[in-house]
């Protein structure tokens, strides 16, 4: 049946595909050396044939003149009477003498190697016509020589004309079963071409190993590093000696597998980088969440264990309630806002416009609190409009985070200044200087974490929810900014937003956030309330 095979052949054959490859090798190899052996063969055999042939052809020329001299020798003849008469009668002297055993020996055993067929006659036209009594036969009893063989065959006659005797006659030779080198030859070449066809085939098993080996070996490593990577190493690569010694398409193999495992590697450390971060972040918001909720909690029970008799008591503590409900629907806000932002479900509102105007409402929202604690806020800008794409609520959302921590962290009679200029480039930049209590050299690296506070133990740095430095961070980065601080303890803070003229973000992801939008799109959150 079609397409079947027997499993004692799966059996019987390698396993491996370096074996596999190395079989098939060496069988084109042995099936193309074996095509060869027959066609050198054959080829030989004509050829010897061929000699064989001319060399018994020599053989009976050489026997009919010897035939002839010995004729030729006889008493009679010399006497004048010829060979073969007119009639067809060989001359009797020359019959005895030809039928003499050591004549026969000289015939068969030294000139003509083989059983000897002599007939004496005359040529009538081309046809040999012979004499009555003009049959001679010698047969070969001598030993063979060394490498010779007795050949089962008859030669084609042979025959020799004697036109100048008085009555011209005749000789046909005919040689049967000679001894020849023929066979000797043939055994000679043949196995001279199998020990050449073995040399060839040991030869190209070792090639074929060398061959497959290097092929296989590349592909070896992939297996390896693939298994590796199954198992959980993602830092495994295939080695570079093993891609740079394979053909040029498993080097490429090797270096694609090895691109693809650097970016397999990758992906798995963002995954386990946002996992810890989304951890982290769960657990934040649970404690955020929790301290108002706790709060609350506490006031309707001490509500309801009758401290709602005293008036001002309950006053106080409905106010209280209040502040933390609205803490936390501010918290939620933000919460909402920043996951908004970092999913990409935010698109920018971008617009030429001016950027002096949407810094300078954010300022003049903040001038309120800034009287209230006592601190000076200032605003410094060019006469010049700044006209730079970006979207004016975000980035008043931006300017109204900084102030606001700005004016929560100065001291009463403290300053904080709001600067806004153009660059060379077409951009611009927004600094926010105040001259609080500054931030602690170690905490600047982690200022822009979620729910990050600082170390410190004040009321400001613990009324905050650590959320806004971090908003402003991704609307900057959105527009294809970049947000930086510098700070002193006791000596006051300075933030510095740097805008380009066209946003270009980061990263594709980050791409996805920046659009046209209509104005009805934007959305605004109140930056958090200072105590």
């Amino acid at each position: 049946m079609s397409g079947t095979h027997s499993p004692s052949v799966d059996r019987l054959a390698p396993r491996t595909f370096q074996g596999r490859l190395t079989l098939a090798f060496v069988a084109v190899v042995a099936m193309t050396l074996g095509l060869v052996g027959l066609l050198v063969v054959n080829r030989l055999g004509a050829y010897f044939d061929q000699q064989q042939a001319d060399d018994l052809a020599a053989r009976a020329r050489g026997v009919a003149q010897y035939v002839i001299l010995v004729a030729e020798s006889a008493p009679s003849v010399r006497a004048g009477r010829p060979v073969v008469s007119a009639d067809g009668q060989v001359d009797p002297t020359v019959a005895f003498e030809l039928g003499l055993d050591r004549q026969q020996r000289i015939i068969a055993d030294r000139l003509a190697q083989a059983d000897v067929q002599v007939r004496l006659g005359r040529l009538d036209g081309d046809a040999f016509q012979p004499a009555a009594n003009g049959a001679f036969a010698a047969s070969e009893q001598a030993q063979a020589a060394p490498n010779q063989f007795r050949e089962r065959m008859t030669s084609s006659p042979v025959v020799v004309e004697v036109s100048s005797a008085i009555v011209p006659y005749a000789v046909e030779v005919t040689l049967l079963n000679p001894y020849t080198y023929r066979a000797a030859a043939i055994s000679n070449v043949t196995g001279l071409l199998a020990i050449i066809g073995l040399i060839a085939l040991a030869i190209a098993v070792v090639v074929a190993a060398m061959l497959t080996r290097r092929i296989t070996t590349p592909l070896r490593r992939l297996t390896e590093a693939s298994r590796d990577l199954a198992d959980g190493d993602f830092a495994r690569r295939v080695p570079s000696d093993a891609i740079e010694d394979g053909p040029v398409e498993l080097s490429e193999l090797g270096l694609q597998f090895n691109a693809m495992a650097e970016r397999l590697q990758q992906s798995i450390e963002i995954i386990r980088s946002d996992r810890d971060r989304s951890r982290e972040f769960l657990a934040d918001v649970s404690h955020e969440l929790r301290t108002p909720i706790a709060a609350v909690r506490t006031f309707n029970e001490l509500l309801v264990e009758g401290a709602a008799d005293d008036p001002s008591t309950r006053a106080e503590f409905l106010e209280s309630s209040r502040a933390q409900l609205e803490r936390l629907d501010w918290l939620a806000q933000n919460l909402l806002e920043l996951s908004k932002l970092d999913s990409g479900l935010v698109l920018l509102d971008l617009r030429p416009d001016d950027l002096r105007s949407a810094v300078e409402q954010a300022v003049e929202q903040s001038a309120a609190t800034a009287r209230r604690r006592g601190v000076e806020l200032t605003m410094e800008r060019p006469e010049s409009p700044i006209q730079i794409r970006h979207d004016p609520v975000r980035i008043g959302q931006v300017v109204a985070n900084l102030v606001g921590n700005a004016i929560k962290f100065t001291p009463r009679g403290g300053r904080v200044g709001v600067q806004v200029r153009g660059d060379a480039e077409g951009g611009a930049t927004i600094t926010v200087t105040d001259t609080g209590v500054g931030i602690d050299p170690a905490e600047l690296p982690r200022i822009f974490d979620r729910f990050f506070r600082g170390s410190g133990a004040s009321e400001a740095r613990g009324s905050g929810s650590g959320l806004g430095l971090a908003i402003v961070r991704s609307i900057v980065e959105m527009h294809g900014g970049s947000v930086t601080v510098e700070s002193r303890l006791g000596a006051g803070t300075t933030f510095r937003v740097t805008l380009p003229a066209i946003p270009r973000p980061p990263s594709s992801s980050d791409s996805q956030r920046v659009a046209e939008t209509s104005p009805a799109q934007a959305q605004n959150l109140n930056p958090e309330p200072a105590p």
